[in-house]
């Protein structure tokens, strides 16, 4: 039987090594000067001044080796308390001003300041009072930090670590304060855990999607065009294009309308449906040569949706109505956030917005469901669903009542479309609760990809509506969906999913033609086999280098191509080949001698069907 109190020891583990840590570091550099050390996914970090001194990946070995020294002396983790103004006198005489700042917050506004500062590395605070009275520390060996806990007994019982990597973070995430580095710890229950999580990393790191982009040829970034613009080459554009048009081949499908909207739009748009209010500060602003209006580069496609909607009265005959667009969206990032596909400042959509009646609801959900998981089942990745609810908070729109309502309907219809889900508050979008799909990829990460968003609360903003069977005016219930989400963060994920071996209908290259030999004869046949591929809508290129047949081979497999035939003077006779099958791809080992014209109908079957396996 599973201990069910595991991850709380698991917790209480990293929680400890992080206080190890910063043992070891305060030993080596005895004027370090420590922020806050909380619990990760995964870990833990510290964050640390050293003034002019830094800290580099060479340093892990040392600050490693006293941390072993600190776990075999297993000292007891002791809690103690300490009035507040003790704690700041101690803080003082520690020369540690980053722990000054906490505790003279914490004393100036107590529990409320309290919420908004680090969550593992404030004192207690008293019962039910605003006012802070004693503060929690906690002490091994002779380290002494500020810090609730919780701690394992001792220093001997933290399981597995190894430090992992530095970033440098401003105090408390402001620009403007002193900058500190932030050293990162792994850690894990036992070693075998430890080398499973790694070899993990390692793998992880071979998929990186920046790396295999550069590799495989797929996109750049330039400092001309700006960062976080990412600029897709034609074969990263294959790959870009084949999935947008699978996924509008499903919209199609399922009843949808194609509409297409600028990309500019006047503020006062994003004024009157609340985005200005809640993203304004991620908004690219235009300026007019011309005329005085404020303009912005659109950060978000509904509203404009939401215009084509009330271009013409509707009546509820007319419902649903369903508008789909492939289109591209502007938002500010900060350039530190920034981080190759994953987080970009032009964000390509496959958007889409459903006007309906109450009683359609259920029926529209479904089909986008349904969208999804056929979607993501072709593409060999898994799906759970996280029901996204609103929190406590004032950042959103609509009354409480109408939040409940649609709280409690979308969880209905995610049981009524068997959906294997979770529930999240605080995760919901500012009009409407969500389900947010998470598609696991190969090495088991969760990304969140398509998402189905309920709104209740932009048509009264927009005076949307439509004329009832009685005559009366109702307004309609629109729903949000994507399947992609952004075509970029999806391409980061599917790259690192795949390690870039994508399936023949996704591939840039789906076969490449090798020549034997630069004879005119071979080169004339190569040609002519390249034309019969084409002519079935397969994508081919030709290796005719003068290099040996072996490196060639090997470039097409660097490239991940998923066929590759030779062409020599035995298949210029015979009219047949024997096709190099990519090893992900093969359901059985062994290769086969085909004609050309069985080949490649073979490939193009395959292309056209989406398979991930090969039929070869």
């Amino acid at each position: 039987m599973s201990d069910q109190n595991q991850p709380d020891k698991l917790y209480a583990m990293r929680h400890s090594l992080a206080h190890i840590m910063a043992t070891a570091i305060k030993r080596l550099w005895p004027d370090a000067k420590f922020g806050v050390g909380p619990v990760v996914e995964n870990g833990f970090y510290y964050d640390i001044d050293l003034g002019a001194d830094k800290i580099s990946e060479d340093d892990f070995k040392k600050i490693e080796a006293e941390m072993q020294a600190i776990i075999r002396a297993n000292d007891v983790f002791e809690q103690f308390e300490k009035p507040v103004d003790e704690a700041i006198a101690w803080a003082q005489n520690a020369q540690q001003p980053y722990k000054v700042e906490l505790l003279n917050d914490l004393k100036r506004a107590g529990t409320t300041v309290a919420k908004d500062l680090s969550t593992d590395e404030l004192g207690t605070i008293a019962s039910g009072d605003a006012q802070v009275e004693n503060v929690s520390f906690y002490k091994n060996g002779e380290f002494t930090d500020l810090c609730r806990g919780p701690h394992v007994e001792s220093t001997g019982k933290v399981g597995a670590f190894k430090l992992q990597r530095i970033g440098g973070v401003y105090w408390r995430g402001k620009e403007g304060n002193p900058q500190m580095q932030r050293i990162y710890g792994v850690a894990f229950a036992t070693p075998k855990e430890l080398r499973q999580h790694l070899d993990m990393l390692e793998e992880a790191r071979k998929r990186d999607h920046r790396k295999l982009g550069q590799e495989l040829d797929l996109f750049t970034f330039s400092p001309l065009v700006g960062p976080g613009l990412p600029l897709f080459t034609p074969r990263g554009t294959v790959i870009r294009q084949q999935l947008t048009n699978f996924a509008e081949s499903l919209r199609l499908a399922s009843g949808f309308d194609r509409v297409s909207i600028p990309h500019i739009t006047k503020t006062e748009l994003y004024k009157v449906s609340g985005h200005w209010d809640k993203f304004g500060e991620q908004l690219f602003l235009v300026e007019s040569q011309v005329t005085s209006d404020a303009f912005a580069l659109k950060p978000m496609n509904c509203p404009h949706h939401h215009q084509i909607y009330a271009f013409q009265p509707k009546s509820y005959r007319d419902l649903p109505v369903r508008y789909f667009e492939t289109t591209t969206v502007y938002r500010d990032e900060k350039t530190g956030e920034l981080g190759g596909l994953s987080r970009v400042r032009s964000i390509t959509q496959d958007d889409s917005h459903v006007y309906c009646r109450a009683d359609q609801l259920e029926a529209e959900v479904g089909s986008l469901a349904a969208d999804v998981k056929s979607l993501y089942l072709t593409l060999g990745m898994e799906l759970h669903a996280r029901l996204s609810y609103r929190d406590e908070s004032d950042k959103y729109l609509g009354e409480q009542a109408l939040w409940d309502e649609s709280q409690t309907l979308i969880k209905s219809l995610a049981e009524k479309n068997d959906l294997s889900y979770f529930e999240a508050a605080g995760e919901a979008a500012f009009y409407g609760p969500k389900i947010d799909f998470m598609a696991t990829d190969a090495l088991g990460r969760d990304h969140q990809v398509a998402t189905i968003q309920l709104d209740f609360v932009i048509p009264e903003r927009f005076g949307l509506d439509y004329t009832t069977e009685d005559g009366s005016k109702q307004q309609p219930v629109v729903i949000h969906c994507a399947l992609l989400g952004s075509i970029e963060r999806f391409m980061s994920v599917y790259i690192e999913h795949t390690a870039g071996k994508f399936p023949v209908w996704v591939a840039p290259e789906q076969v490449w033609i090798i020549t034997l030999n630069q004879e005119d004869t071979t080169v004339d046949y190569a040609y002519g086999v390249l034309k019969q591929a084409k002519s079935l809508g397969l994508r081919v290129t030709i290796d005719n280098a003068s290099e040996s047949v072996g490196k060639k081979i090997r470039s097409a497999e660097l490239y991940k191509i998923p066929y590759t035939i030779v062409i020599g003077q035995k298949e210029i006779e015979s009219g047949r080949v024997t096709p190099r099958i990519r090893k992900d791809m093969e359901v059985h080992e062994g290769s086969s001698t085909l004609g050309l014209d069985e080949f490649f109908k073979t490939v193009a079957n395959e292309a056209k069907s989406r398979v991930l396996k090969t039929s070869l």
